[in-house]
């Protein structure tokens, strides 16, 4: 029996490295499209493209398709060639790319994984070093590769695996996203996630003192400063961040009224349900489920629970939007981002109890007026487990995209062990 040469396992290695990144990439964007729509325009604003900033959603669809399915069709060793070139230069133009976004830090995080794992810009830039040196050794050596499927069948892998994902990040645009990687997700209780704890470790600065003698600057540390010295001429002080501290999970969740008085701790505190009507900008807001919000607000003052809309709307689009949708629920004021990292959707529904997240609706599941006495007795359950609902959906999704997959594969297998007897036999007959 041959032992694997060691470019044989070199390549394998390096396949199933990159087939894992871009697998795992392309899915965690398709999980929340819209968060990598809001990345994708970040990107085209600072290089100069704001033009194309309308294509942002399509964009992001099929980056996370592209990467989805060429992920899968390396793990299973279709298309050996192409694939190779695909993945090479993929990671010709994104290498070059990240390295520009650490040195000139024009966008924060690079948005390669979406929600699910934050990378700063040098971090994914030694990542992607890695990857492309894998993709050269990829790409020299593709032919070395394992085959998963014949090559009758290598058209349905990354076909399937385009159409499903892309099936899959609709689904999540249309409704919410079937995993919630931000801080605002279901169970979450808002209050105890931006406490800072007594003994986090806390921000450390340096701090510098340029003073003047003679017309010759200077600069003093915090213990060498000449404050007292009257040879030396104050000029500035200088404050620099040399550590960064504890930063709780959710630091920037402030809520005003439109007065502009703060009331974050008095809704976080009630003991009443409050729901939470998320609207960043009312002029861009869905409003064509208007009749179920304003039957859930309707649903709300009948049994002293607080509802608000909460948006960072000028009040001339607050007064149009109520012109549109005949809208009487209180308003109040927050931040947009703060408002789109809540909830992916514009309107979107929260229900919170004392600072806890229970429940999120997209606007398009808001319920129906009759079912709302059942879904709040559902939500309103201290023994539910959100958790356990996500982890159902993840699965269903999951099986819906190996079970078709293995079947082919199965279909595949046998067909080549028929083909392969048929031969034989053949064979055989003819020695005779």
């Amino acid at each position: 029996m041959n032992r694997p040469s060691f470019s044989k396992i070199l390549v394998e290695t390096c396949r199933l490295l990159l087939g894992a990144v871009f697998l795992f990439s392309g899915a965690t964007k398709a999980v929340d499209p819209q968060g990598g729509a809001i990345k994708i325009a970040d990107y085209l604003v600072a290089f100069g493209l704001d033009s194309f900033k309308e294509l942002s959603l399509f964009f992001a669809f099929n980056l996370s398709a592209v990467e989805f399915a060429l992920g899968v069709t390396l793990l299973l060793g279709v298309y050996r060639r192409y694939a190779a070139w695909l993945t090479l230069l993929m990671m010709c133009f994104m290498t070059p790319l990240t390295l520009y976004l650490a040195l000139f830090d024009p966008v924060s995080d690079c948005g390669c994984f979406g929600e699910a794992l934050l990378l700063t810009n040098w971090q994914t830039f030694f990542k992607n070093i890695v990857l492309l040196a894998a993709a050269c050794c990829l790409w020299r050596y593709n032919q070395c590769l394992v085959r998963g499927f014949s090559r009758q069948a290598y058209w349905f892998v990354p076909l399937w695996s385009y159409l499903f994902i892309c099936g899959f990040a609709y689904h999540n645009y249309m409704h919410l996203p079937i995993l919630d990687f931000r801080p605002y997700k279901i169970g979450v209780n808002i209050q105890a996630e931006r406490t800072i704890p007594e003994d986090a470790p806390q921000d450390e600065y340096r701090y510098s003192f340029i003073y003047e003698k003679e017309g010759v600057r200077k600069e003093f540390g915090l213990e060498d400063a000449p404050a007292g010295d009257s040879v030396w001429t104050f000029v500035e002080s200088r404050t620099e961040l040399v550590k960064q501290g504890y930063v709780p999970p959710i630091h920037d969740f402030v809520i005003h009224t439109m007065e502009g008085e703060e009331v974050t701790d008095q809704l976080l505190d009630d003991p009443r349900p409050l729901f939470l009507l998320i609207a960043p900008h009312l002029a861009e807001a869905d409003d064509e489920h208007i009749d179920e919000i304003n039957n859930a607000y309707d649903y709300c003052l009948e049994h002293d629970m607080l509802f608000y809309c909460v948006t960072a709307s000028t009040e001339e689009e607050i007064a149009e939007w109520e012109d549109r949708t005949g809208a009487e629920y209180p308003y109040l004021r927050a931040d947009d981002t703060l408002l789109k990292t809540m909830i992916r959707s514009n309107p979107g529904l929260i229900l919170l109890r004392q600072g806890t997240i229970l429940m999120k609706w997209h606007s398009n599941d808001i319920p129906a007026e009759e079912q709302w006495p059942e879904k709040i007795a559902s939500y309103l359950d201290e023994n539910r487990d959100p958790k356990a609902q996500e982890e159902g959906r993840l699965i269903t999704n999951l099986l819906t995209f190996t079970v078709p997959l293995s079947l082919i594969w199965l279909y595949d297998l046998l067909r080549h062990r028929i083909r392969r007897k048929k031969r034989q036999r053949t064979n055989g007959k003819e020695t005779e």
